[in-house]
């Protein structure tokens, strides 16, 4: 269907550009900007006057339970629940049952991902047999199946030499593995930061060196290795000096941070309310501060919503039986709006961190709006708000924002020109 789009303010953070235009799209590609191509005529037109269009959100880490737990969510409604928060392009972790280390469960997952319609989704790949660390996944096999990278989630390999032996064979096929940097020894039966918050509440504390002295050795085996990797879900100031650090020496590594720890802080906790139950955990203040600092500064090129959906019953127990985790993608655009709103960054810059950075970072072919590229693109009212939780498309409702009046509304969310969501 050919498309126009009227009146937009148009940012693309990886192009530079940003400025009011119409936008054409014919045969699920952005075929026009500012002006219409010959013979261009319209069959569906979409009145943007004071929206931005912006390159569809690219979401590196969005669980969608499927297949093996229907119950905390499905691919189906948590792509529309992405869908809903500007969300084109995400990945999938492997912590799935099975767990996503054959070529089957990959095909399945993209499959039904395709007949959903709402979103585009990268799979990533389990690096090692069932996540358990002791043995190499097929991970030749899971690229061709569609897998973009490979992780282990926050699960330990067995031993540092099988580590660095799957890193040297990712690296040989030139292969990006996902990082989740947190010692298991050290974070052993925590729940909370390890500081005053949690000697307060009486919570068994995750000190900081359970992310730093699993980053410091992981970056050492990638230098070592040579592989491409991307560090997820930093959660620490000395974890950011570390990337920084790094990536000033030429390593090729990019990192994320999940949106909740732009927002919150382990003060959050103070009242035991399980929906603050994460892990890694809510960090400090400064913690906090340090990771805006280098999202700003593009030491964290990306942003994620780290989302979680969960049943009611996982979050009901006392908090530390509960289930760690926050349902958020269908509020990233609104949420992360609330950074522009408080002056820590720009709206070009934000929407880079939700675009260009995390497509660049896997090497997604998403992210920018050019010509002859996909018609993936969010149209959202600045201006407007969001009732959080008024509507709601993820199964799971372990959200704390639910109930926050948040800045920008998404209006439209297109995958390949066709409409996937519309507010």
């Amino acid at each position: 269907m050919r498309t126009r789009i009227i009146g937009a303010r148009v940012i693309d953070p990886s192009s530079g550009l940003d400025q009011v235009a119409d936008l054409y799209l014919e045969a699920g590609t952005l075929v026009g900007l500012g002006q219409a191509p010959a013979g261009f005529v319209a069959e569906q037109q979409i009145d943007a006057q004071g929206l931005v269009a912006a390159p569809g959100l690219v979401d590196l880490n969005v669980a969608l339970r499927e297949p093996g737990f229907s119950r905390k969510g499905s691919i189906a409604s948590e792509t529309l629940a992405a869908a809903a928060g500007g969300v084109t392009s995400l990945c999938c972790p492997p912590l799935t049952r099975p767990v996503l280390d054959t070529p089957a469960v990959a095909e399945m997952i993209l499959d039904r991902a395709r007949a959903a319609g709402h979103a585009k989704v990268y799979p990533i790949g389990a690096l090692s047999k069932g996540l358990a660390g002791e043995q190499l996944a097929e991970l030749v096999a899971l690229r061709d199946a569609g897998c973009v990278a490979f992780g282990n989630g926050l699960a330990s390999f067995a031993n540092n030499r099988t580590l660095s032996r799957a890193l040297e064979y990712a690296a040989t096929f030139d292969l990006t593995v996902i990082f989740h940097c947190q010692d298991a020894d050290l974070a052993e039966g925590g729940l909370a930061h390890e500081g005053a918050t949690a000697s307060f509440l009486g919570l068994p504390g995750i000190p900081q060196a359970a992310e730093t002295v699993a980053l410091s050795r992981d970056l050492l085996l990638v230098e070592q290795s040579g592989v491409r990797a991307h560090f997820s879900q930093l959660t620490t100031a000395r974890g950011v000096q570390l990337i920084a650090e790094a990536q000033a020496r030429g390593l090729p590594v990019t990192a994320d941070v999940a949106l909740y720890q732009l927002i919150l802080t382990d003060e959050a906790l103070i009242d035991f309310s399980s929906l603050y139950h994460v892990q890694p955990p809510l960090r400090s203040r400064a913690d906090r501060d340090a990771l805006r600092a280098a999202v700003k500064s593009g030491v964290i090129q990306a942003i994620a919503s780290h989302h979680q959906p969960h049943e009611l019953d996982a979050k009901l127990a006392p908090f530390g039986a509960t289930e760690p985790g926050i349902s958020s993608v269908e509020l990233l655009l609104p949420l992360a709006l609330g950074l522009v709103q408080d002056g820590l960054l720009d709206l070009p810059t934000l929407l880079a961190r939700l675009s260009a950075g995390p497509a660049q970072a896997l090497r997604l072919a998403a992210g920018r709006l050019a010509i002859g590229g996909a018609a993936d693109l969010v149209l959202f009212d600045p201006q407007a708000s969001t009732l959080a939780g008024e509507t709601w498309h993820s199964k799971g409702t372990n959200c704390p924002f639910i109930g926050h009046c948040l800045p920008g509304a998404v209006r439209y969310t297109l995958v390949d020109g066709h409409i996937s969501y519309r507010g």
